[in-house]
């Protein structure tokens, strides 16, 4: 052989089936800054906790606010697929981001920092998609 000839190796081809990655959720968390309606200890507590968690998340002011500004990352929240959201009760949250012309995804999760724990709201929105939410009234 010379010195520019060389070896190709050539395998079979293998099937393969796409590898299909989780959707990770976009976490949202509502500071409730100016309805005030939130317990203030619930709210830093989860704020705390996500910090701590090292988890990517991102934090609002006042989803209430937002709406009445009619601020356009409300439209690009709704447009991240799947979207877990720690602030009031769910129908105000839905109709918020509804009054916005923002319709929540499909699936979107809403926890309910003025009914629910701190932890609760944590373990929620931290937790798998492996693991099942558990039924939670927080209308």
């Amino acid at each position: 052989m010379g010195k520019n000839e060389g070896y190709i190796l050539r395998f079979p081809a293998l099937p393969l089936s796409p590898l299909k990655m989780p959707e990770t959720p976009t976490l949202l968390y509502c500071r409730c800054a100016y309805a005030q309606v939130v317990p203030s200890g619930v709210k830093n507590a989860v704020l705390q906790q996500l910090c701590d968690s090292g988890a990517s998340f991102e934090t609002v002011s006042d989803l209430c606010e937002m709406t009445a500004h009619r601020d356009p990352r409300l439209q690009e929240l709704a447009r991240c697929g799947k979207l877990r959201i720690a602030a009031c009760y769910p129908r105000a949250v839905t109709g918020l981001f509804q009054q916005a012309g923002a319709l929540l995804p499909e699936g979107a999760e809403i926890l309910n920092m003025r009914s629910l724990t701190a932890d609760e709201i944590v373990q929620q929105m931290l937790r798998t998609e492996d693991e099942a939410a558990p039924a939670v009234a927080n209308a």
